[in-house]
């Protein structure tokens, strides 16, 4: 009898709980982006700006300490929106959403020890770093920005809008969303400066469905 009982509120916490993840990841991941894009623009300046402006400095600080929250977020925000979705969901694609989603958070970290590490050097050389140092740090942080870590997000949302339109839980706004935003991610977002922030964005829309709909139990 009490796990019966339990059973039903489980189910009302989980849509809850995956919104409001979706919505902690997509205002940290906004505040990561922002901060990144400003440090490492998309040409790199010839002088050494960034090093000698501690602006530059600390708000690489700020992404960074951001950046592992905001991957804890999305973690929780997957395991909590396949509860949503429910058992009835496609193993193939459930495999790609899931894959998809792993890698997206492991690209994040890799971001991660590319950027910090080169701030570790240019203050342990007191913003003196060398012109190749910047130039390679710069490259390297920026392809795994916009090359790889966005579209794991790309194959990571359209995974996760086919589940939805299949299933029937997504509206039809969210579904031509979800592919328009994975489009973008996918072939877009190396030519088109700042369009990383749409998939903070889709997050964000899918969230704020997810605790205005809940979902009956199975």
């Amino acid at each position: 009898m009490a796990a019966t009982t339990a059973h039903p509120v489980q189910q009302l916490r989980t849509p809850r709980a995956a919104g409001v993840a979706g919505i902690v990841f997509a205002v940290l991941l906004t505040a990561v982006i922002v901060l990144v894009r400003i440090v490492f623009p998309e040409l790199p300046p010839s002088t050494h700006q960034w090093h000698t402006r501690s602006f530059g400095r600390q708000a690489l600080r700020w992404a960074l300490t951001l950046l592992p929250f905001a991957s804890i977020a999305f973690l929780w925000f997957i395991g909590a929106l396949r509860a949503y979705v429910g058992a009835a969901e496609d193993k193939l694609v459930a495999t790609v959403f899931i894959g998809s989603g792993v890698l997206f958070v492991a690209t994040l970290f890799a971001l991660a020890t590319a950027a910090g590490s080169q701030l570790d050097v240019t203050e342990a050389q007191h913003g003196a770093s060398e012109p190749q140092l910047w130039q390679y740090g710069h490259h390297f942080t920026y392809t795994l920005l916009s090359s790889y870590c966005m579209r794991m997000a790309g194959v990571f949302t359209l995974s996760t809008t086919a589940i939805g339109r299949l299933l029937r839980v997504f509206p039809r706004w969210l579904v031509w969303l979800g592919y328009a935003v994975a489009l973008v991610l996918l072939f877009v977002v190396t030519n088109v400066r700042w369009s990383e922030l749409a998939f903070p964005f889709w997050v964000l829309m899918v969230s704020c469905h997810m605790l205005t709909t809940p979902r009956e139990p199975d």
